[in-house]
C-alpha cells in the first residue's frame, strides 16, 4: 500500500502535475524516467532544494515520484528508498500585551476595532470571525457561538464585558442586519482580504514593526492565555484545535512562563565571577 503521508500529498496534485513532475524529473537527466535509480531521486530533491523549492513543492514532487515508482515500475518499498523534506516550523509572531493595545487603538474605526478584539479576546480564525452573526453574539450567556469551524465543528468561545462593551458600541454605529461584520454589498460578510489589508494599515499606524496579520491575534490569544496560566487542554478547546500538538507550539513563545522557569545553573551555587 501507498503510505499515508504519500495519499496526503497526492490528494492535491492533479493528474496533470504528476505527469509533469515525471516529465521535467526525465527531463533533469535527458534520460527516460524508468532508466533512472532512487540515486537520481536523491540528487534531484538536492537540485530542487538548491533551487529554493519549499519543503511542501518538494514533498509533492517527491510524492509524485513515490507514485511512480510504486504503481509504473512496480517497486513496492520505494517510498522507503524516496524519503521527503522536513518541513520548518518557524515560531509564529507574538505581541506583547502593551502592543496588542496600541494595535487595537491604531484601528481607525470602531468596525475594525470591535473585528479585531473578537480575534484577540475569543482566538477566532478570520474565517470564523467574517462569518458570525448578530444572532451568534450571545450576551445573556456570555459566549460567542462558532458555527462550522476548522473540521466543521461548532464551539462557543467567551465573550468578556468589556468585548462586550465594544460590540455595542458598534451595534449603536452600525446596526448591521445580519452579518456581524458585513461587506460592501450588505448581503454579504466582509472579505478575510479586506480585513488582511487593514491589519496591515493598523499595525503600521500603531507603529509596529513586526509582521502582523489577523492570525497574529489568535496567536497573541493562546500564548497570553498559557502565560496566565491556563490548562493548555481548555485552550485547545477555545482554539477549535484537534489535537493538542497544534496547541502546544504556543508554548515555545510564552515568554513570560519561560521567564518564570528556574534554570538549573541557578541551584548550583558557584562562587564568584571566575578568574580573568
Amino acid at each position: 500500500m501507498i503510505d499515508d503521508m504519500t495519499i496526503r500529498n497526492m490528494a492535491v496534485l492533479s493528474q496533470a502535475a504528476y505527469v509533469r513532475a515525471v516529465k521535467n524529473f526525465s527531463k533533469h537527466f535527458g534520460r527516460s524516467p524508468d532508466k533512472l535509480t532512487f540515486e537520481h531521486v536523491r540528487e534531484y530533491q538536492l537540485c530542487l532544494v538548491n533551487r529554493g523549492l519549499g519543503a511542501q513543492a518538494v514533498n509533492q514532487i517527491m510524492c509524485a515520484l513515490r507514485f511512480f515508482y510504486k504503481t509504473t515500475m512496480g517497486i513496492k518499498d520505494a517510498h522507503d528508498h524516496i524519503p521527503l523534506a522536513r518541513r520548518s516550523d518557524p515560531l509564529p509572531a507574538i505581541l506583547s500585551r502593551e502592543e496588542v493595545s496600541r494595535f487595537l487603538q491604531a484601528a481607525y474605526n470602531v468596525k475594525y476595532r470591535t473585528a479585531f478584539a473578537i480575534i484577540y479576546a475569543a482566538g477566532l480564525r478570520v474565517s470564523e470571525l467574517i462569518s458570525l452573526t448578530i444572532h451568534d453574539i450571545d450576551n445573556a450567556h456570555m459566549v460567542i457561538h462558532v458555527r462550522q469551524g476548522k473540521g466543521r465543528k461548532d464551539r462557543y468561545v467567551m465573550l468578556s464585558d468589556q468585548l462586550l462593551d465594544l460590540l455595542r458600541a458598534y451595534w449603536k454605529i452600525g446596526r448591521p442586519p445580519h452579518w456581524l461584520f458585513p461587506g460592501a454589498d450588505p448581503q454579504r460578510h466582509m472579505t478575510a482580504r479586506q480585513l488582511e489589508r487593514v491589519c496591515r494599515q493598523t499595525a503600521e499606524a500603531a507603529g509596529l514593526n513586526k509582521n502582523v496579520t489577523v492570525h497574529t491575534l489568535r496567536h497573541c490569544f493562546a500564548t497570553h492565555l498559557l502565560e496566565q496560566g491556563v490548562d493548555i487542554r481548555v485552550i485547545q478547546d477555545l482554539l477549535g484545535h484537534r489535537h493538542l500538538n497544534a496547541t502546544s507550539r504556543y508554548a515555545r513563545v510564552a515568554i513570560n512562563t519561560i521567564r518564570q522557569i528556574q534554570s538549573p545553573l541557578e541551584l548550583l551555587k558557584l562562587p564568584g565571577a571566575p578568574p580573568t
